[in-house]
């Protein structure tokens, strides 16, 4: 039997990256998965992808932002596989990473903050009484390592990831008694779109190798295996923790 068999997942941010990982991982081991993010045809790409190996998927347009927005992923969702096993809230930004405290704006602050995660709070809150009808379900918030130690940059993006993690032990105790488990997973350095296309993205790419003990960078799909473990029922008595995969990076 496959790892996710008849569960319902959305992911968001799964366009490209982490989440489009997750979402090929996931169809794989037999979830029906829902996949959102800004990115139309990419995210037409990537259902394109999973139903041509006989996985079963679907799209929309998602600005994780807004409540409207959750409740209609929510609603079609539902409409098309009748309930929700697993959330992954993948979406997120880096902002201007490399920027010092005082060189960010309070517009940029906002931005990532809302993004990365006021968009986990709106999601769950849409999706906690769909799992509720399950007697169950599995959250699982995408943080990183900045979400554990700090940086001399990226202010915004460190305050919004540690945010994340007390976010998800919070929502964990509040709703261990519904079977609802919450955890979040702290990715180092992986390779995606999104560490391609930032400013000074070399030097940043050095800098993050240069202190990781495994002396590389991850590929998303080493990411994806210990996303996928979280969303089983293997974990099933593991809530309020967080799930580090950084190649050692914290443990010097």
């Amino acid at each position: 039997m496959k790892r996710l068999e008849n569960k319902v997942a959305i992911i968001t941010g799964a366009a490209g990256g982490l989440g489009a990982s997750q979402a090929l991982l996931f169809a794989q081991q037999g979830a029906k998965v829902f996949l959102t993010d800004i990115q139309e045809q990419e995210l037409r790409h990537m259902v394109s992808q999973i139903t041509s190996k006989g996985g079963i998927a679907d799209y929309m347009v998602h600005d994780v932002t807004t409540e409207d927005d959750w409740e209609a992923v929510v609603k079609r969702t539902v409409e098309l596989y009748g309930g929700i096993h697993i959330l992954v809230n993948n979406a997120g930004i880096t902002g201007n990473i490399m920027n010092s405290l005082l060189d960010t704006s309070v517009a940029e602050f906002k931005k990532v903050m809302e993004i990365n995660m006021l968009s986990q709070f709106i999601g769950i809150k849409a999706v906690v009484p769909y799992m509720k009808k399950n007697n169950g379900g599995s959250i699982i918030n995408i943080s990183s390592i900045a979400g554990i130690v700090g940086s001399a940059r990226a202010t915004a993006y460190t305050a919004s990831k540690g945010a994340v993690r007390s976010f998800s032990k919070g929502a964990a105790f509040e709703f261990a008694h519904d079977n609802i488990r919450v955890n979040s997973v702290h990715p180092g350095y992986v390779a995606t779109p999104m560490t391609k296309n930032l400013q000074n993205a070399d030097e940043f790419k050095a800098m993050a190798i240069g202190i990781t003990p495994l002396g590389r960078e991850a590929v998303p799909d080493e990411i994806a295996y210990g996303v996928l473990y979280l969303a089983s029922d293997e974990s099933a008595y593991t809530t309020g923790t967080e799930m580090v995969i950084d190649g050692g990076n914290t443990s010097v």
